[in-house]
């Protein structure tokens, strides 16, 4: 005979309104939980219902006491979006002023531009997230030759025009 649940389930709403919650729910982390919730309602053990949904044991008992102790705004994830940044807000908006200074920069310029001013060292891939962020967007240098002559595309067109009268 299997052993009984140690810690039980409360039953913070029904089990009618718990499924108008699941039919209902947009946020596909909150969903499985109630899904959890749900077997947990309908007689199933922490393990089983762990397994039907995908997660391990002791996730399932973390899932039950939230659910017990704060009903159903606990099942929401508890991340707050990883480290803080290095550079404050107004340093941020420091860089930004000094960035709109000149049109085109390196990936490269900036961090040295953030190492020289704030004395803070990010790898290039930090540099570009943080531009892109500032609403900022790298691309490849267009190469431009000082030998071009200004009206480079009407001789290209008139020796284009030459040349298909040549052949």
């Amino acid at each position: 005979m299997p052993k009984s649940e140690q810690i039980h389930i409360q039953k913070h709403i029904s089990l009618g309104e718990l499924n108008k919650k699941i039919k209902y729910e947009t946020d596909g982390f909150i969903l499985k939980r109630l899904y959890f919730v749900k077997y947990r309602y309908e007689g199933e053990s922490v393990a089983v219902a762990s397994q039907r949904v995908g997660i391990t044991r002791s996730v399932g008992y973390i899932w039950q006491e939230r659910w017990n102790t704060n009903g159903y705004d606990g099942l929401a994830p508890r991340y707050w979006g990883g480290r803080p940044s290095k550079l404050s807000d107004h340093q941020k908006d420091e860089l930004k002023d000094l960035l709109r200074q000149k049109d085109n920069w390196t990936t490269k310029e900036v961090r040295d531009l953030i190492l020289r001013n704030f004395d803070v060292e990010y790898t290039l891939k930090q540099v570009r997230i943080i531009l892109h962020k500032f609403g900022m967007r790298c691309a490849k240098p267009y190469p431009y030759d000082y030998r071009r002559p200004p009206d480079a595309e009407e001789i290209l067109k008139k020796n284009c025009h030459i040349w298909t009268k040549m052949s």
